[in-house]
C-alpha cells in the first residue's frame, strides 16, 4: 500500500496524519506531498521520518490511494493526473463534489458509492454538510425526509488558519479595550481583517461564502446540494442560513427536519442511538447537549435538543455538532480510504 497525502503540511493534512497514526489502515509507504516551498521538510509518521515531496507527476507513480486536501484549483488540475497514474483519489476540496461522474461519499450513509468512480476520483463533502447529513441521513433511512431547514454556527477555523489567527487577534484587542467594547464600541476598536467582512470576536457574521442568485451564499448552496447528492434525493427541499460564530473548532447546525410519516422524538432518539458515527447527548434539563468545545478533537457527530415540532407530528427539531477539522474533513477522508482497502 503506497499512499500519497497531497497537502500534507496544511491544517487538515496534519490532522489526516494524526488520524492515520491512530487507526489500523495498513500503509507500507507514505508519501507526503506539498508545494515546492515545503519540499524537503521531514515529518514523523509511525516512528519514521518521511520527507515532504513537491507536487509533480512523479510522486503518483505506483501510488494506490492519493488523499487530497488542497485548494479547488489545485485539485481540479492534479486529481486527474493522480488518477491517470493509477491512484484512487479521495479529494477534500469542492472541485469534484458535484461532478456527475464523481461519487460524494459519507461512509456512514452511502459507503457503496466508493465502487462507482469512473474518473478514479471520490469526493469528500463540505464540513458543515457533514455535521448535518450523518444525523439527518440516519433518520432519512427510517422515515424519509421531505424537507430540511438548517441554520449553521460555524467556527473560525472553517476559514483555515488565517481565520483562527484573525479571531485570536481580535479577542486580544477586545480584552485590552474591554471598557470600550462594554460600552458598545466594539465595532470601532476591533479591526476588520482580511478574512472576515466584519469583526468576528464577540460577534456573529451571517454570511459564509460569496453571494449567489436568490440571495443565498456559496456555503448555503453547498450544504443543500451536497446533502441531496449523498442522500440520493435530488428533489429534497433544503434551505440553509450559514453563520460564522466566534468559536475556534466545531460547527453546529440547528436542524428542522420534516418526514413522510409521523415520527416522535423518542423514536428519533432510538434511531440515532444506533446510528454509526452518531453520539446522542440529549438531556436538556441536566444541561446535556452538544457544544463545539465538547466535539473538538473527537470523531462523532453529536446530536441533542431532539424534540417534536408542536405544530407538526411529522417534524423534528435537533441540534448537531461535529469537529469541522476532524469529521468535517480529515476523518471522513481517511474513512473513505479505509472503505477502498
Amino acid at each position: 500500500m503506497r499512499l500519497a497525502l497531497v497537502g500534507a503540511t496544511g491544517a487538515v493534512g496534519t490532522e489526516i496524519l494524526s488520524i492515520l497514526e491512530e487507526r489500523s489502515l495498513t500503509i507500507d509507504e507514505l508519501v507526503p506531498v506539498a508545494s515546492a516551498r515545503s519540499a524537503g521538510r521531514r515529518l514523523q509518521f509511525r516512528g519514521r521520518d518521511v520527507e515532504v515531496r513537491a507536487l509533480s507527476e512523479e510522486v503518483f507513480s505506483g501510488t494506490d490511494i492519493a488523499l487530497f486536501d488542497v485548494p479547488d484549483d489545485v485539485s481540479g488540475e492534479w486529481a486527474p493526473v493522480a488518477a491517470a497514474a493509477g491512484a484512487v483519489v479521495v479529494d477534500n476540496s469542492a472541485a469534484w463534489r458535484m461532478h456527475p461522474e464523481v461519487p460524494l461519499v459519507v461512509p456512514e450513509i452511502n459507503p457503496d458509492e466508493v465502487a462507482n468512480r469512473p474518473k478514479g476520483i471520490i469526493a469528500s463533502p463540505n464540513c458543515t454538510m457533514l455535521a448535518t447529513v450523518v444525523v439527518a441521513g440516519a433518520l432519512h433511512a427510517k422515515a424519509k425526509l421531505t424537507r430540511l431547514i438548517c441554520s449553521s454556527y460555524q467556527a473560525a477555523s472553517g476559514a483555515g488558519k488565517p481565520g483562527s489567527d484573525e479571531l485570536w487577534d481580535q479577542l486580544e484587542r477586545a480584552v485590552k479595550e474591554r471598557d470600550l467594547v462594554t460600552r458598545g464600541l466594539g465595532r470601532d476598536v476591533l479591526n476588520v481583517g482580511s478574512v472576515f467582512a466584519h469583526p468576528l470576536a464577540l460577534n456573529v457574521i451571517p454570511q459564509i461564502g460569496s453571494m449567489r442568485d436568490g440571495g443565498y451564499t456559496g456555503e448555503e448552496e453547498k450544504l443543500a446540494d451536497e446533502t441531496r447528492k449523498v442522500l440520493g434525493a435530488p428533489e429534497l427541499p433544503i434551505t440553509a442560513t450559514c453563520v460564522r460564530v466566534p468559536t475556534m473548532v466545531g460547527h453546529g447546525v440547528s436542524i428542522h427536519a420534516e418526514f413522510a410519516r409521523d415520527i416522535t422524538a423518542e423514536e428519533a432518539r432510538s434511531i440515532l442511538i444506533g446510528a454509526p458515527g452518531v453520539e446522542v447527548m440529549d438531556d436538556t434539563p441536566n444541561a446535556i447537549y452538544p457544544t463545539p468545545l465538547h466535539a473538538a478533537g473527537r470523531d462523532p457527530c453529536y446530536v441533542g435538543r431532539i424534540r417534536q415540532d408542536p405544530y407538526d407530528p411529522r417534524a423534528l427539531e435537533l441540534f448537531s455538532v461535529a469537529d469541522n477539522l476532524r469529521k468535517g474533513a480529515a476523518l471522513n477522508t481517511v474513512q473513505i480510504a479505509e472503505l477502498l482497502v
